[in-house]
């Protein structure tokens, strides 16, 4: 398992993390959230080695993190870390000997990863003759070549074509399902919401929100409730207190609304209006949840930790 435990890390007068903290469990792939400079690169940095927190430390199961620990880790940096001009199998089976691998071993898992991401006829192309998606490609099997147990990616969904997309998902699917902890950063929330099963959310270097998805969107207090009244045009309803009108579309209107609200008189108002044929209250997606809560004031360090 890994554990971060509360990293501070100042760059001059900038505050990159605050007390950051959180797990990534065997098995689990985790969505690492937040803005940009919310200090999600600067977390991935200190796991590897790369930068050196103020405060807090990195372990894993339950032992602090050394350079023996790392080799069993997988890293895709948001800057990629690849050599443009060597060639694709032999940058591949460079990494896993690197990492310990033999080499007979080595290249088979080189040639195993190329063929899974359809490069298998580029293994002896340069790096620098590909697209940018293929080397994300390449980049994604350099961090798994050697069977990793700890799996971190930076932004590993950038720039790939939906049918990328579909493939690294598997694959980061595979990997959880085959007890590694996977960890990743993106922007794409509905791809995350898809995918993952936990989020940690990071606001200005500070963790404002962490655990499964489906209970984080459970505890929001907001809902969404859609409604179709035949030939409404969805007229019937406007914004109040209690609740907001997102989307109108024909007769069917999307509103956000709070925990507490009285679904019976809204029912009330809808069937006064017409048929009613779809009433459906569901928790908020993802990346309303996310807006939510680097939105949030966030509380000074005095009062965190009253």
């Amino acid at each position: 398992m890994l554990e971060v435990l509360g990293l501070t890390k100042h760059y001059g007068p900038v505050t990159a993390l605050d007390g950051a903290a959180f797990t990534a469990r065997p098995g689990r792939l985790v969505g690492f959230l937040g803005p940009n400079g919310a200090g999600k690169t600067t977390t991935m940095r200190c796991v590897f080695g790369l930068a050196t927190p103020d405060a807090g430390e990195v372990r894993w199961d339950g032992a602090p993190i050394d350079a023996a620990t790392r080799l069993r880790f997988g890293y895709m940096p948001e800057q990629r870390g690849l050599y443009p001009r060597m060639r694709v199998g032999e940058q591949l089976a460079y990494f896993a000997q690197h990492h310990g691998m033999p080499g007979s071993e080595a290249r088979v898992r080189t040639a195993a990863w190329l063929d899974r991401f359809g490069l298998a006829d580029r293994e002896r192309s340069k790096l620098e003759d590909l697209s940018h998606g293929n080397q994300q490609r390449v980049q994604l099997a350099a961090a798994l070549v050697h069977d990793p147990e700890l799996l971190v990616l930076d932004e590993p969904f950038s720039g790939l074509d939906p049918l990328g997309v579909a493939t690294m998902s598997e694959v980061l699917r595979e990997r959880a399902a085959a007890g590694v902890a996977v960890v990743f950063s993106s922007h794409q929330l509905d791809l995350v919401e898809e995918v993952c099963e936990d989020a940690v959310i990071i606001s200005r270097g500070r963790v404002v929100a962490d655990g499964q998805i489906d209970e984080l969107k459970a505890r929001s207090g907001r809902r969404h409730l859609e409604v179709e009244v035949a030939g409404s045009g969805g007229a019937w309803i406007a914004d109040t207190d209690g609740h907001t009108v997102l989307e109108r579309d024909g007769d069917r209107v999307k509103l956000l609304v709070d925990e507490a609200v009285d679904l019976e008189t809204l029912l009330a108002a809808a069937r006064a209006a017409g048929e009613v044929r779809r009433f459906s209250f569901e928790p908020p997606r993802l990346s309303e949840m996310f807006m939510a809560a680097v939105t949030a004031p966030q509380p000074t360090m005095a009062e965190a930790t009253r």
